[in-house]
């Protein structure tokens, strides 16, 4: 009776986290105090917010900034030059409202369906240059569900350039606290699609570590470099930080990084007049004690490909294909120990792809595919009713599709629907409970104002 305690006490927590993470929607990029910094539009920097356009990273690479880069100072009687301080005319502030209506083919157990949000969360901005080298794109929220403040999507940066045999290098330094949430392309986790998501409809229980388990629960440090436009490394070691826990970390939370989780990051981009290539790869390895600062460790190491095509056609219009393709190798050590997996060893599978039309900067259309498979495990993976799966199986697939509107560069209105063909290892009573994968499709609206 022991082990059975100790089995679901460590499970549990697990399982929770990574329903609820799944749950996060991303958070809009484009912010008006950007606008404000360079005196450009939304679409000087964005398809449509919030995909990239080459303009748009190059904004990001060179760390937020883009001003007058002489630097403010003074001359002395003797013609020495004195610095002065480096700031902007206004702070770079900027604020979202985000209201929403959620409606699952099946209710979940116990609720009512067809549930408005007013508003689903309000979020406050610094986002823009603070230096002549250094800017932020830096993110705090308000969520209505939990009822209070907390941090986002943080990325600092600090970017300055030089010339190496006849080409511009590029380089910074990055503080973050959500991996893959520096990158420049919108085919990594932290800003792929789908752009909008809704806080509570049911997603699959399974997903590796980097498509957002660790976001806002950790602090990442690392540098950055660009070659000659083309070749992008990136390098970053990430700790525990646990906001909303005391200090120092008590490690109490399912996922507590024992030493540090160093993440990696190469890309190459091939620019044309209409078209725009990218194709690279990231990873990461983290070791983690369930609960604990001590004791027998789990071990997740996450490879992963990834590519962005962007392809401008009649007038302004551009057609976008991104995809990203993650394997998970993982040695669960401290679960099994714990009796929350029938074996440590484990691997996930997951692919995510998806093609956008963007007509001009005010429409776009997006379908995605997603698809996850894995190791069977009746512990991990245990049995109950919406969130659990019968058979222990981590399978999810199904497909996404998007049309945005954007009547304002300020406004944007979202039509969503998320279909399922498999969730939590099944189509048919996937949890025990008699309920279907399809009775998790999802209709969801959403309306962003951001000013």
């Amino acid at each position: 009776m022991k082990k059975v305690v100790i089995s679901l006490l460590a499970t549990v927590p697990a399982l929770s986290l990574a329903f609820l993470t799944t749950l996060t929607p991303r958070s809009v990029q484009a912010v008006p105090s950007y606008a404000r910094q360079t005196g450009l539009p939304c679409s000087g920097c964005h398809y449509i917010p919030p995909e990239l356009n080459p303009a748009g990273r190059k904004f990001k690479l060179f760390g937020y900034v883009d001003k007058d880069k002489d630097k403010p100072g003074i001359t002395d009687n003797s013609g020495k030059r004195h610095a002065g301080l480096d700031l902007l005319s206004s702070l770079p502030l900027s604020a979202r409202l985000e209201a929403s209506f959620t409606s699952t083919a099946s209710p979940q157990p116990g609720t009512q369906n067809g549930n408005f949000e007013f508003p689903q969360d309000v979020s406050l901005f610094l986002a823009g240059a603070w230096t002549s080298n250094v800017g932020s794109f830096l993110q705090v929220t308000y969520d209505t569900q939990d009822d209070h403040f907390g941090m986002d999507n943080t990325d600092i940066r600090y970017a300055n350039k030089r010339n190496v045999a006849g080409k511009e290098l590029v380089y910074g330094l990055d503080l973050n606290n959500n991996p893959t949430v520096e990158d420049l392309w919108n085919s990594t986790p932290a800003w792929g699609f789908p752009w909008v998501a809704s806080d509570f409809a049911p997603t699959p229980t399974a997903a590796p570590i980097i498509q957002g388990r660790l976001a806002q629960d950790v602090a990442g440090f690392g540098g950055f470099a660009m070659w000659d436009n083309h070749l992008y490394l990136d390098a970053t070691i990430y700790r525990s930080e646990h906001v909303g826990v005391s200090q120092p970390n008590p490690g109490t939370a399912s996922y507590n990084i024992r030493g540090v989780a160093p993440y990696w990051r190469v890309a190459w981009q091939q620019l044309t007049p209409r078209t725009q290539y990218e194709v690279g790869a990231y990873g990461m390895h983290m070791e983690s004690t369930p609960g604990a600062i001590v004791g027998l460790k789990d071990g997740y190491t996450d490879w992963a490909a990834d590519f962005q095509v962007d392809r401008t056609l009649f007038r302004k219009d551009v057609l976008s294909l991104r995809g990203t393709y993650i394997r998970e190798n993982s040695d669960l050590a401290a679960t099994y120990e714990a009796m929350g997996a029938v074996q440590p060893d484990h691997h996930l599978d997951t692919a995510l792809v998806n093609a956008e039309y963007h007509f001009g900067n005010r429409l776009s259309g997006t379908v995605g595919w997603f698809d996850t498979g894995g190791t069977v495990d009746t512990s991990l993976y245990s049995q109950s009713p919406l969130t659990g799966s019968a058979n222990g199986d981590p399978r999810g697939a199904g497909y996404i599709a998007n049309l945005s509107v954007w009547p304002m560069q300020n406004l944007q209105l979202a039509f969503q629907y998320t279909g399922y063909t498999r969730f939590n290892g099944a189509a048919m009573n996937y949890d025990g409970a008699g309920r279907n994968a399809s009775g998790n499709n999802t209709v969801y609206l959403d309306v962003h104002f951001i000013f």
